[in-house]
């Protein structure tokens, strides 16, 4: 009986380690927050990052219609499980040197173990939502914009080029200038990307001085664009 009782309080000693050890998904969704910047965990929406929706056991640079894997990512063999997420997590380039990942780590222990567990419940489909949370830049860099939705002073209309400005036309009848420097084209053809035809301008900068146009394709930037000078 004594050798039982020995044995049996190895055995709980153990659970309560390996529970001691395991990750909380609730406080991995708060973990998680500054990962929404380059990384979503819908199915299928990518971001600078692959979605992360079913990494979990899965061999690294191969989530489906991801394009920018870097060379090394793809050329790896490892699977991602909780020991390889841990050792990712901490330091990405220098667990995988040539990563294309720019993040210096989780460097918390129990802030990587947190963070591997809510991973692990997003692919199982019982994770909690990623906790918004905070005010100003931040909190609107981690919220993806439905530009199939831009009210009328959003909805670009025409773009003139001349000299070093573009003017904007936007549906609610107004005109911008903005130097040529300080205007971004680009494409959002996810399912919040602009609707064909529609580019949306969004503002940007310090001082509102600089835009970003966002088109559903690539194709259509040269096709709204004028060379004109009045």
């Amino acid at each position: 009986m004594r050798l039982f009782g020995y044995w049996a309080a190895l055995l709980l000693l153990s659970f309560a380690n390996a529970a001691a050890g395991a990750g909380d998904a609730a406080r991995g969704a708060l973990v998680f927050r500054p990962c929404m910047a380059c990384h979503s965990v819908e199915s299928g929406e990518h971001m600078t990052g692959p979605s992360l929706a079913h990494v979990w056991n899965r061999r690294a640079g191969t989530v489906e219609n991801f394009l920018r894997y870097s060379e090394a990512m793809k050329r790896t063999d490892i699977k991602w499980n909780e020991a390889m997420l841990d050792q990712w997590l901490r330091d990405p380039a220098r667990f995988l040197p040539g990563t294309s990942m720019t993040f210096a780590g989780v460097k918390d222990g129990k802030s990587r173990q947190d963070l591997v567990a809510y991973l692990k419940v997003v692919a199982e489909g019982k994770a909690p939502q990623p906790a918004q949370g905070g005010q100003g830049m931040m909190a609107m860099r981690n919220t993806k914009l439905d530009l199939r939705r831009s009210p009328p002073e959003g909805r670009v209309i025409a773009i003139k080029h001349c000299g070093d400005t573009y003017t904007v036309e936007t549906a609610d009848g107004k005109s911008e200038k903005i130097w040529e420097f300080n205007l971004r084209f680009k494409t959002d053809s996810s399912k919040n990307g602009p609707l064909p035809g529609q580019p949306v301008v969004i503002g940007a900068g310090m001082q509102g001085d600089r835009a970003s146009i966002v088109f559903a394709a690539s194709g259509e930037i040269s096709a709204f664009v004028k060379s004109i000078c009045f």
